[in-house]
């Protein structure tokens, strides 16, 4: 299936995501924070979508997604924030950005979000 690399702060969430789209038969590759996220991309590893939430430490979801919209123009980014502020701050770069999921989630939310972005 599909390569997606998860970038989010909670490691309950991080689980969570992981093992879910796991059970849907993508590699996951999980990170702490947008500055790791980054790092692995520019390791030279590839993914077929990015998963990441927008309030983090050292570097944002908003910082991270601009930076692979520049750098990685074909990866597909979707957003997840559970602060009203956040989601304006993404409401900007809807040319950059899939989507947007709204914390708390539903694991199939989710599920369907990304089935949504591969197709």
């Amino acid at each position: 299936m599909a390569r997606i690399l998860i970038a989010e702060d909670e490691e309950a969430s991080r689980l969570l995501l992981t093992r879910a789209l796991e059970l849907d038969g993508h590699t996951i590759h999980a990170v702490a924070d947008g500055a790791a996220a980054l790092e692995h991309l520019q390791g030279g590893a590839e993914a077929d979508l990015l998963l990441t939430d927008i309030s983090m430490p050292l570097m944002d979801g908003i910082a991270l997604a601009l930076a692979v919209s520049r750098d990685w123009p074909k990866l597909p980014v979707v957003l997840m924030t559970g602060f009203a502020d956040q989601r304006e701050r993404a409401s900007g770069l809807d040319a950059l950005i899939k989507g947007v999921i709204v914390k708390p989630f539903q694991v199939e939310d989710v599920r369907a979000k990304v089935r949504e972005v591969l197709a």
